[in-house]
């Protein structure tokens, strides 16, 4: 089975079933009252380097994700997306992520072009005490002009700003977008939220910003009305002619939903399975700071995981295997139907007002299947959703389909 963008993962569904919670979290070895703090560099940031002599266990965890550096094409395992994505960078260039402390390199590397200092967002975290300082007036500067002063790449002042292990959400738009209900969510889930989600960049300040406000706009059929009420277009596909939104990766609004569900998430935290306590042999523990899938830590699976799954990597395999199979029979509808708007605009045998409503079908049908594929789960965050949004896709792309036959 080809596994893309997407760590195996436990899901939201498989955690609700679990009884209890993970004491885990971003909370460190255990820290006296107070911690002596190096000194920010010119951007106010306190570097990872800098925290190595006062947490060096987290430290080294943190070091562990360099390891991550395997790379998976998309476009290798799913080729239609070229044409599902014609008209923008990503279907010239779509690769898996490696680790956290190589975000700089890959949005240096990328062969999708980046004009404005917004690409940088979720890069470093000097890039958001920029913002922070100066306002959303940054993210309209000059790529090259902002990413030529960054030298930090994802690292403590993302989650942590320079307090040590308090938790701090420095992605404002994260904050704002929240309102009041940033009370509702767990703070380690948060502070993975404020990059792993589905965003946008205003038309006008240039600013990266959340097409939602309060947890209860958080949902897929919510956000598309957002998007369509602003006529907001990513980029037009130039083989179908049609206004396209191109998703993200949408984790936080994912494993939270939408209304009650994202109060709790069953008592689990994204920080509860993708990082998790070590403990050492001394007695003593500490939260792991190397991001990897719940399923490769062992630990977790045997002390927390295995009282209610008897195999919890068959399980999240299976939910997996799913819906992979789905997002590819869809994405090939998709692209037949993208194929076959752009030719009966060509050849005139389909009237202006039936393209316009096939192009609405495939907007929204590619919204809903990019939705899930882009997300980094394969659909074990959330296997509910996600099955919700291949069904609407397929729905709206075979309606569009019929049309032809």
């Amino acid at each position: 089975m080809k596994r893309k963008k997407r760590m195996l993962v436990c899901t939201t569904v498989l955690v609700l079933l679990i009884a209890g919670a993970i004491v885990a979290g971003c909370a460190q070895q255990p820290s006296t009252p107070t911690i002596e703090k190096p000194e920010p560099n010119e951007y106010g940031v306190i570097v990872a380097a800098q925290w190595k002599e006062t947490y060096p266990d987290i430290y080294a965890s943190y070091e562990m994700n360099r390891q991550n550096t395997s790379r998976v094409s998309y476009i290798e395992e799913d080729p239609f997306i070229v044409t599902l994505y014609d008209g923008m960078g990503f279907s010239k260039d779509y690769t898996s992520a490696i680790g956290h402390p190589y975000t700089l390199e890959d949005v240096a590397a990328t062969a999708r072009p980046h004009k404005l200092a917004q690409c940088i967002t979720c890069k470093s975290p000097e890039m958001t005490a920029m913002v922070n300082a100066q306002g959303d007036s940054v993210y309209a500067m000059e790529f090259d002009e902002v990413y030529s002063k960054l030298t930090e790449p994802v690292s403590c002042y993302n989650c942590h700003e320079n307090t040590g292990d308090e938790l701090v959400i420095t992605h404002k738009y994260l904050s704002k977008a929240l309102g009041s209900d940033v009370s509702k969510v767990d703070p380690k889930t948060a502070a993975c939220g404020q990059c792993h989600n589905e965003y946008y960049f205003d038309a006008t300040s240039k600013a990266t910003t959340l097409p939602w406000t309060g947890l209860s706009a958080m949902t897929p059929d919510a956000i598309l009305a957002y998007y369509n009420n602003l006529n907001f277009v990513d980029f037009t596909n130039t083989i179908s002619g049609t206004g396209m939104i191109k998703v993200q990766h949408p984790e936080f609004e994912t494993v939270l939903g939408a209304g009650g569900k994202a109060q709790s998430m069953g008592g689990f935290s994204c920080a509860d399975c993708h990082m998790g306590t070590v403990e050492k042999s001394a007695g003593s523990s500490y939260v792991s700071h190397n991001w990897q899938s719940p399923l490769k830590n062992q630990q977790l699976i045997e002390n927390k995981c295995s009282s209610c799954h008897s195999n919890l990597a068959t399980e999240v395999a299976a939910i997996q295997k799913k819906v992979t199979e789905r997002e590819t029979a869809i994405g090939l509808k998709l692209e037949d139907l993208t194929r076959k708007i752009g030719a009966g605009a060509a050849d005139g045998s389909k009237s202006e007002e039936e393209l316009t409503a096939l192009r609405s079908l495939l907007r929204d049908a590619q919204f809903y299947w990019d939705f899930c594929y882009v997300e980094n789960s394969e659909g074990a965050h959330n296997s509910t959703m996600a099955n919700q949004l291949l069904d609407k896709a397929e729905q709206r792309v075979d309606q569009g389909l019929a049309s032809f036959a």
